[in-house]
Order: C-alpha cells, then structure tokens, then sequence
C-alpha cells in the first residue's frame, strides 16, 4: 500500500508574542531507532498499567516518561497518599496489579500506612513508590516474557501518522522523542525545577544544559502495534490533533450542574506543587523566599477546625514515633490520628496553600486547540510540551512560599489574621536523596488533576461523541429548587427523562410525572465496561481573577457545583478510543470524560485500571488481528470479541464490572 506521511505537530505557551516560547530547530539526524509492539507514552499509574499488563502478556513494551521515575501521582507529582473510596478499599476490589502495589508498600515498610496519615489509608514516600513500581514492571517481563524498554527524561516531540488510501482511519507509523541527559561539568537532573528546563526538554538541539538523543521509535512488526497516550495533560491528543474538550462543558441535561451555558476552556482543575517537610525537636531558621510577599495573601488554613497539627498530619507520609505516640494516647482530636512528633515528615496538598489554581486565558496551564495554533505548536516541529510556562513557575513559587506560611505566616485570607501561628519546629527536605528526589525540594513534576479530555467516536445514541456524563455516575437529587430554577423548563424535562430509566417510555407520554419519577441509584452500565473506578466528585476548582494569587480571589462562580458523591462507576472502551486515528489508546485523565465526570475519573486507582484496559486491550487486538474501535463498532449489537476481552481482562483478576452490578440492581447505597 503506498503510504502518505503526514507529520502533525504542535507546541505551546502564551499568546503574546514577547511570552511565546523559541519554537525547535529543524531535526537533527535520529541517533536511534526503536522497535516495540506497544509505546507507552506517560509513565504515570496508567502507562505503568499499561505497561505491566503488556508484559504479562509478552509484548515489547516502550515506556517513556519526562522525569526519571514511574509511578506519576505517587512518585514524581509526589501524591503519595492513595485516594481511595471506603467500601472498595474494605473489600479489596482492585485490578491485580494495584493490589500487588498495595502489597509491596505493605511489605516494604511492615505497614500499609507507614505515615499514619488520616486522608488515606496509604500514605508513604515517593521515592520508595519509584523503586516499587520498577521492581513489579521487572518481574511482570520476567513473568510474562515481554520485554520492557524503558527511557526516562524523554518527551515526544512529532508523530509520523499514515493517511491510508483506502478503508479505515489514520494510523501512527512512528513516533520522534527527545531524551535528554546533563551536559558534560552541569549539575544532575532534578537539579532546576520544571519550569526552567522544559522548554529545553522539547528542543532537539544539545544545550549548555542538556544532551539531546533523538530517538525514533517504530513498530517492532510494522504496521502492527499500539501508541498509548498515558501523559498527564493528553499531549498525543493535542499532537495527533483528535477532537478533544478542555476545561468546563456548556449546562446540558446531561451536564445539569455546569457552571453555565457557554463553557469555558480556560478553567481545569488546580494543580499543585508538592514537597515534603519534617518535624523537628528544636526551632530552625526560616529564610523568607524573596517572591514570598507576593504571594501571602492567598494562603488559608480553610477552617477553623485545622490548626497546623492537623494539615501537618493529613498527609504524613513517615512517622518513627506511631507506636510510641499511640501508646501514650496523644491522639489529635476529633480526627483520630497521632500529633506530629521529631521526624516525621509530611507531604503537603493544600487547596488554599499550594494549589494553583489558573482560569483565564491570561494564566490558563495546559493550551487548548485555538492556543496552540497561535503558537504555532501545531506546526511540524512545534511542539514544546503545551504548557505554559510561566504559570509552572508562579506555582513553584507558590508551594515554596506556602511553606513558608506554614511555619512563619500568621495571615490568613480566608478566616482572617491572627488565627494562624507559626511552626518554627520543621524543615524543608531538599535533596536527590529526599522524598521528592531533587535539589529544589518539589516534585518532580505537578500533579494534575485534569487535561485534555478526548470526544469518543459517534456511536447510537452519542451522534456528537461518546462522553461520560455527570448523570452517569453522580448522586444527586436534581429535584433540588436550583435545577428547578436554573435549568430551561425543556432540559429540566429531558433530564429527568433520561434519568426515568424503565419509566422513560411512561414519562415521554405522560403517564408518569417528571415529580413520580423514581431517582436511578446506581451509575450508567456500559456493554464496553473495561474497567472501574469509585471517588467522589472532587473539585480543586479554578479561580475567578487573573493572577490566582490576587488578593480576594474566589472560585470560579458555580464551578463546582456538580462535586458531590457518585455512585460505583465503569470505563467504557469508546471512552478509551479517539476519533480519527486507530491503532492509539488514551489511558489515564485524557480519556472521554466531562469536566465534572473528570473530577471523579483521576485517582490512583482508577488510572491503574484503565491502564490494565489498555495494557490488555493492544495485546488483545495484536493477537487477534483487529483494530479496538471494531471491538464496539457495531453496539449496542452483541460483539462477540468484546466478550472475549472482557472475559480475559476478568481472567486477569482486572475486574470490569462491581459485584452484583446489574439493570435490576439499584441498591448502591452502602457503597461509600
């Protein structure tokens, strides 16, 4: 078949031109060619997941990542606190591989929960995480036989996309990374934060800073093998150039709690900085960073039932003294966890401390479609990363004045001056050898808790797209006086249609009154259902004012207004497959979700298992000779290799439905 290669490319940053960042220099020579069945892009939970069940399977698995640690949330974004709902923590319903995760942490330290934090039951060091994780991806290869390729500090800068003559869609026939490594007499990796090195990372020349080693990676048998977007802000899916969403969906019937009628893709959820700081038995000196002032009026405490011992605790990821405070029964009330004693450390995440929390086009972190064309990132050899760089800075700069507020600060914006006292007894750990791994002391990367957002292909009954709605999975009662008010009597009505479930045909006529309707208590099931999730709806919601830290800034106005609890929820595989391109998978934060669904559908867990989906789902189709989007073309029709899927992802103790999960079941309720 003669192929035409299209090279589609792009970049970031902002708008003005005195802001845009120095778009790449023409390719230099490759320096490598590297064949795999399966490129991994992202090392975060999902394209770990990804990649450990791709080598269970036996398949040549390349895994790049941007830092030089797996494991994303709990690793180089430093939130080493698993996030998990009660009920399926209690019980234990977890895909295989995060399960064995749990184990190793367990077994590590003596204790699943070595910080004796109270957020979570799992709260632990993330640079212990890193050396977890490589241990399972090596045993996985051993096991398996799949052989794993592994290339830290490495970002993808262009994808070679083939346009077929006949039949079928676009196809990913190689990919072009970057893989950097420190110049000759510079300082290691991890030595500057983010923001002042990843604008070099996307350049293909050497730099006083960086040698390049320009990598292309190719199918191991060509054209059979599978490109998995796992990145944490969906950057294939900017770079292949696929419909996606960003930010807030416009108020629907199915999206009844949305911040308004428009949309705004400027507004995602805050992402923040962490680092780590330890409790120590004498009073240290706090040096005051110089953009501190800056900075000092956002900080908050947020109650008044959080004092420093609290927040302290939350996240406590060590603790030498658990057994000695315990016994003593110096217990921090109403929260039933030990104080902070010498030596323990804690891991900070804190909306109102070092959150960032961007909403404007001014500030906004992760570029959308129409910014990335002015910057010319959608160029070929564009592409920077699709960030902003600027913001990155202003949030290091946050979390490392939010330290000093913490132990210094008596201000505080939002329950007033003088309620807050300082905490002289404590440190900021720095160093390769510290929790987060670097000399600057945060994380290695941000955690983000939203990103571009791909829109399904059309399908019956979604002629605009597959999406997970808010009224797939959330709880609540929209018989509330505010869905009343606020939505068109038309939406109002078309909502509780669609929620009528059995009655839909009996509303439609008027038999049944929208105010008899019984309200669904459980979550959408999908046919496609290959994997799970549960988490509430939780919102970091971006703030109204440009800069975010301008004194008085508030939310963004009803932004949050759909967080709340959700039911027990499934991951469809059409919310898995982008538009346009066949033989690429979306795994983690970037898969069809909506702005609300999205703040359930970004945990620990839940990027585990839709990386097992997608880790399964390329073996499966490599085995069997089929592309994923045939695997649902023909829904809500049976499909019998869907089934097969299904059937070994279940094999594999990688669950895809809840227990008792069925039409008739609508007894949710004690799952909390």
């Amino acid at each position: 078949m003669q192929r035409q290669l299209t090279s589609l490319t792009l970049s970031l940053t902002l708008l003005t031109a005195s802001n845009a960042p120095t778009l790449a220099t023409p390719p230099k020579p490759l320096d490598k060619t590297v064949s795999c069945e399966i490129l991994v892009v992202g090392g975060g939970l999902a394209g770990v997941a990804t990649a450990y069940e791709g080598l269970l399977a036996g398949k040549t698995v390349c895994l790049t990542e941007i830092t030089d640690w797996v494991g994303g949330q709990i690793t180089s974004q430093g939130v080493s606190a698993l996030d998990e709902a009660d009920t399926q923590s209690q019980r234990l319903f977890f895909p295989r591989g995060y399960l064995d995760l749990r184990q190793r942490i367990e077994r590590h330290y003596g204790d699943l929960n070595p910080g004796n934090c109270w957020v979570s039951v799992s709260c632990f060091i993330p640079r212990d995480a890193d050396k977890i994780l490589s241990a399972m991806l090596k045993d996985a290869s051993k096991l398996g036989k799949g052989t794993l390729k592994w290339f830290p500090n490495t970002v993808v800068k262009e994808l070679e996309i083939v346009s077929p003559l006949t039949g079928g869609g676009q196809q990913i026939q190689g990919a072009i990374a970057i893989q950097h490594s420190p110049a000759s007499g510079t300082p290691p990796i991890n030595t500057e934060p983010l923001s002042q090195t990843i604008e070099d990372s996307y350049r293909y020349e050497n730099s006083p800073r960086f040698e390049k080693t320009v990598l292309h990676f190719v199918p191991q048998t060509s054209p059979n093998w599978y490109v998995v977007d796992a990145t944490e802000t969906g950057e294939l899916v900017a770079l292949a150039d696929v419909p996606y969403r960003l930010g807030l969906d416009p108020r629907s019937y199915l999206e009844p709690s949305a911040a308004n009628n428009t949309g705004d893709p400027y507004c995602t959820q805050g992402f923040t900085y962490t680092f780590a700081m330890q409790a120590t038995k004498e009073p240290q000196a706090q040096q005051m960073p110089s953009f501190y002032p800056h900075y000092s009026s956002y900080y908050s405490l947020e109650q008044t039932k959080y004092n420093f011992p609290l927040i302290f605790t939350y996240r406590r990821i060590w603790s030498n003294n658990t057994a000695l405070a315990e016994s003593k029964g110096l217990l921090l009330k109403p929260f039933d966890v030990t104080i902070p004693k010498p030596g323990d450390i804690s891991m900070q995440n804190w909306t109102w401390g070092n959150d960032y929390r961007p909403g404007t086009v001014a500030d906004n972190l992760i570029f959308s479609r129409e910014q990335l064309q002015a910057t010319g990132q959608l160029q070929p050899g564009g592409w920077m990363g699709g960030l902003r760089e600027m913001s990155l800075r202003a949030a290091e700069e946050l979390a490392q004045g939010y330290y000093y507020w913490l132990v210094s600060g008596t201000t505080d914006s939002q329950l007033g001056n003088n309620v807050k006292q300082p905490q002289l007894n404590n440190i900021y750990l720095t160093g390769l050898d510290s929790p987060m791994g670097t000399i600057h002391g945060l994380s290695k990367y941000p955690y983000i808790r939203e990103a571009r957002r791909i829109i399904g292909r059309p399908y019956y009954g979604y002629s605009q797209g597959f999406t997970i709605s808010e009224i797939d999975i959330s709880r609540h009662d929209y018989r509330g006086d505010y869905y009343r008010k606020t939505l068109p009597p038309e939406m109002y009505r078309s909502l509780w249609t669609f929620l009528a479930g059995w009655e839909t045909a009996a509303v439609i006529s008027g038999k049944v009154p929208l105010d008899r309707v019984q309200l669904r208590k459980r979550s959408r099931i999908y046919p496609d259902s290959v994997g799970i999730g549960h988490y509430a709806i939780d919102f970091h919601p971006c703030l109204a004012l440009s800069p975010p830290e301008a004194p008085g800034n508030y939310g963004y106005p009803n932004e949050a207004k759909g967080g709340g609890q959700a039911y027990p929820f499934e991951i469809p595989l059409r919310a898995m497959i982008p538009q346009k391109i066949d033989n690429m998978l979306v795994a983690g934060k970037s898969i069809a979700t909506s702005h609300i669904t999205a703040a359930a559908y970004r945990v620990h867990s839940f990027e585990w298992s839709v990386g097992a989906a997608a880790g399964t789902t390329a073996a499966f189709a490599m085995d069997n000779g089929i592309m994923p989007y045939q695997l649902v073309d023909e829904l809500p029709r049976r499909e019998p290799q869907l089934e097969a899927l299904r059937q070994r992802l279940e094999d594999n103790d990688n669950p895809t439905a809840f227990p008792g999960t069925s039409i008739f079941n609508e007894s949710w309720d004690d799952w909390q």
